[in-house]
């Protein structure tokens, strides 16, 4: 049963890859706009958010790890 979740989980990393492919060529063929500016407060928030994200992330891909371990 758990390979069948992790089978899952690398199905729904790879399509989730795909998007941002896809999304990436997208990008690329527009046209760049400048982006509004932006208070060094705001990146800050920015910042801490995008922080919380990742190390929540990480815990979840660590116990992940752990599980397929045992």
């Amino acid at each position: 049963m758990n390979e069948q979740r992790i089978e899952q989980a690398v199905q729904r990393i790879e399509a989730a890859l795909g998007r941002i492919a896809q999304l990436a060529e997208n990008k690329v063929s527009a046209p760049v706009q400048a982006p509004p500016p932006t208070s060094v407060s705001g990146l800050v928030v920015k910042h801490e958010a995008l922080r919380d994200t990742v190390a929540s992330s990480l815990k979840e891909i660590d116990a992940l790890l752990e599980r397929l371990e045992k």
